[in-house]
């Protein structure tokens, strides 16, 4: 019997690899689990994604409907003010370009928005394009500024 205890968190994580072209005996011999011919026996070969044979597949049968806001959204990248306390000393000069670098932000090209998450307990000067009001009233009341940047 099993000890429940002895499985651990990684037990059947690791799956082995399928090694084909060994033998008939192996189960994986000869057409290596391709079947006979066709494009799926072929090395580069296999049907592409959602092909459904002659039939019309179903993302064109089913009709478009509704407003997708994909186009014309604006991706704000999030730093809360708990984090800038974390990662900056105290007197920094706090740009996008430093927050990218910190790892607190993707891409320095995107919009940030400082939050009021967590405690300031630094003199920082903030450049970002926006700011919750508590996070701007957290920066000023520890001596520093929040200046907005203009596009």
């Amino acid at each position: 019997m099993m000890d429940i205890a002895a499985v651990t968190k990684l037990a059947g994580r690791n799956k082995r690899r399928k090694r084909v072209g060994r033998g008939t005996g192996s189960g994986h011999g000869k057409t290596c689990g391709r079947g006979h011919k066709g494009c799926g026996a072929r090395a580069g070969g296999g049907t592409r994604p959602l092909t459904e044979g002659g039939q019309m597949p179903l993302f064109r049968r089913l009709p478009k409907r509704g407003f997708n806001n994909a186009n014309f959204r604006t991706d704000v990248s999030v730093v809360n003010v708990g984090q800038l306390s974390e990662r900056f000393d105290d007197g920094a000069h706090v740009t996008k370009v430093l927050l990218k670098q910190a790892g607190l932000i993707r891409d320095a090209g995107s919009v940030v928005k400082v939050l009021g998450d967590g405690e300031l307990g630094k003199k920082l000067n903030v450049e970002a394009d926006r700011f919750s009001k508590s996070a701007q009233e957290k920066i000023v009341a520890a001596g520093g500024t929040a200046t907005l940047i203009s596009k």
